[in-house]
């Protein structure tokens, strides 16, 4: 299989971390195009409406703090992996999306027509965090593209 252009769902979790070394391996020759996707889950915003969130103001605020810490985690995530990609003369997009984890990966796969669909796989159960909501089945049913899902490493 010729591999020219990888989607690449990741969002800096061990996991997903996993995902990115894959890539970066799958990165042998130049010319090869990375799309990183890093998706928003629409439910951080289910926490607006916390009692003590109990006037305008103060969600407002809450709101840009959230909104600030995930694009800082997201940009640092960015700042890591762009150079190592751009090092073994590989092209690099990044793509945010806020919504569903399924549907954002299926709508740029739609979109962008990769060669590979990379993504690490279920956090393991007893491990800390918050789980993706990621349909596999959804994904293997409307994406085209071969899908290769990491295994999550070792603790």
């Amino acid at each position: 299989m010729n591999v020219r252009r990888i989607l690449l769902a990741s969002h800096g979790t061990a996991g997903a971390r996993a995902a990115d070394r894959t890539v970066l391996a799958l990165c042998r020759e130049p010319g090869i195009e990375v799309i990183h996707l890093t998706v928003v889950p629409d439910l951080w915003r289910g926490a607006m409406g916390d009692d003590w969130l109990n006037n305008a103001s103060t969600r407002e605020q809450y709101c840009r703090h959230i909104e600030s810490e995930l694009g800082s985690e997201i940009e640092r995530h960015r700042c890591e992996l762009e150079p190592e990609i751009a090092a073994r003369g590989a092209r690099y997009r990044a793509q945010v999306m806020l919504g569903g984890p399924t549907e954002c990966l299926i709508d740029l796969a739609a979109e962008t027509t990769p060669d590979l669909v990379v993504l690490g796989s279920r956090r393991p159960r007893g491990t800390s965090g918050l789980r993706s909501s990621v349909r596999v089945e959804r994904l293997l049913a409307r994406v085209a593209s071969p899908l290769l899902i990491v295994p999550h490493p070792a603790p």
